[in-house]
């Protein structure tokens, strides 16, 4: 009885940002959990391998090219789904992107691309999608943070800026849709081995210091969020709201 609360059979999920990286990750485990996964992502060519890779499994999967920034191609885009797979019960904004520099040189045209792609799409996807939610009384939002929601680090400012706004707004959203039994929540990855992090990854004084300075003493696996997203999807989190989930081997629980 208790795994039923777990069970995403019978669920369409939107998965923004899905063709590779967490995204694909978390849109595998949901549905191998049971949903009906919708693909996005602007590269056709890459989003139709990563279908292609997991219809393989025998998954439910369907593909929904789009740009997360453009929020008349959102809204162009949740109507088709709804219209010829059907009402999306879990939306993921976990579409997002980095630029690295001082923040005394920051170029203003990287600073707004990073607001364009981790604050505004996240903003206009659940706006779309959240409308039809509570049209229908039920729905799950979840916002994918990071642990730079909460923490600082040098040539990163503006990122930490648009995962601070990400953690806000899912507690304003949660605020005001919880009485619609829309559920808004979002998962703070720590860092964890993707393209986004490759630099990261490459560096090894940055990542013996990681290593170091996380609990666990790793880096985390993409894997490792599969769980996170399937619990905040799923009957098993129906009164948890506005809640910032962080996946990140303890770094923010120590000093």
């Amino acid at each position: 009885m208790s795994l039923k609360l777990f069970d995403l059979s019978g669920r369409i999920a939107l998965v923004t940002g899905s063709s590779q990286g967490i995204g694909y990750a978390m849109a595998a485990g949901m549905a191998r959990a049971g949903a009906h996964v919708v693909l996005n992502g602007r590269d056709t060519a890459k989003l139709a391998k990563a279908a292609v890779d997991l219809r393989q499994e025998g998954l439910k999967i369907s593909e929904s090219a789009f740009d997360v920034t453009d929020s008349t191609a959102i809204e162009a885009a949740v109507s088709e789904i709804e219209a010829s797979i059907g009402p999306i019960d879990v939306l993921i904004n976990n579409a997002g992107k980095q630029h690295r520099g001082p923040a005394e040189e920051f170029e203003d045209e990287h600073w707004r691309d990073l607001f364009r792609t981790n604050v505004e799409s996240t903003f206009f996807a659940a706006r779309s999608v959240g409308r039809r939610m509570i049209a229908r009384k039920r729905g799950k939002i979840i916002n994918i943070g990071s642990v730079q929601s909460e923490l600082g680090r040098p040539t990163i400012v503006p990122y930490t800026a648009t995962k601070g706004a990400v953690k806000m707004m899912t507690k304003g959203l949660a605020a005001e849709w919880a009485k619609h039994n829309i559920q808004v929540n979002a998962i703070a990855p720590g860092y964890f081995v993707t393209e986004l992090n490759k630099a990261l990854v490459e560096n090894a004084e940055f990542s013996d210091w990681l290593c170091k300075r996380t609990p666990a003493g790793r880096w985390g696996d993409v894997e490792e969020l599969v769980g996170a997203a399937i619990f905040l999807a799923s009957n098993a989190s129906n009164f948890i709201n506005g809640h910032i989930l962080m996946v990140d081997g303890g770094l923010t629980a120590s000093v």
